[in-house]
């Protein structure tokens, strides 16, 4: 069972500039207080048959986190076009962010990022060298969500039921998914940059 689950991850510049940085919020339901930091990186994938391009555009830490529905506001660097293969600029590349808790990674969000000029004439004759100055970025709004099963080292809290003495049969237990959910709970925001 996942102490956090995220809600929704909505960016506030999109489309945009290719060299403009990324902004987005991230909202998530936390069922136990964490004492420990999240940490979220934010990820650039160009080439998928080589990891060793990757760029991590930023991280940010977000803690200790209280019960309930949270958010934070990112801002991550755009990705350094030197490090992009010429052949990998245009086209589809992948946007990755990551949430960990004590260095274990438990949740992986994928979008896909459209890079194209911002002009037909261009996307007709492709310039050389890229103007990088001229490149627009649209991210696909339906994520891939991995989830893995981590060692949370906290154990959430079990509501408590009256059961009458000498009762024979006792109540079934409820499980996180049976949880209720305030939709219209207010997000607690407490974000502070990684060092």
């Amino acid at each position: 069972m996942s102490i956090v689950t995220i809600r929704n991850v909505e960016f506030l510049n999109n489309p945009a500039r290719f060299l403009d940085p990324y902004h987005f919020r991230v909202t998530f339901e936390c069922i136990a207080p964490l004492p420990e930091d999240l940490e979220w990186r934010l990820i650039y994938v160009a080439s998928p048959g080589n990891e060793e391009l990757d760029q991590e555009l930023d991280d940010c830490l977000v803690g200790p986190v209280p019960v309930g529905v949270n958010a934070f506001e990112f801002e991550g660097s755009a990705p350094n076009p030197s490090k992009i293969p010429p052949e990998d600029v245009l086209g589809v590349a992948a946007l990755i962010l990551t949430g960990s808790y004590k260095d274990q990674e438990f949740v992986r969000v994928g979008y896909y990022q459209n890079t194209e000029y911002d002009n037909e004439e261009m996307k007709e004759n492709l310039p050389d060298p890229i103007r990088f100055d001229r490149l627009v970025r649209d991210i696909n709004q339906k994520p891939r969500v991995t989830r893995f099963q981590i060692k949370w080292d906290i154990v959430p809290p079990q509501p408590r039921s009256a059961v009458a003495a000498g009762a024979a049969n006792s109540a079934a237990v409820p499980s996180a998914d049976d949880l209720a959910v305030d939709d219209d709970a207010e997000p607690s925001t407490n974000g502070k940059p990684a060092s």
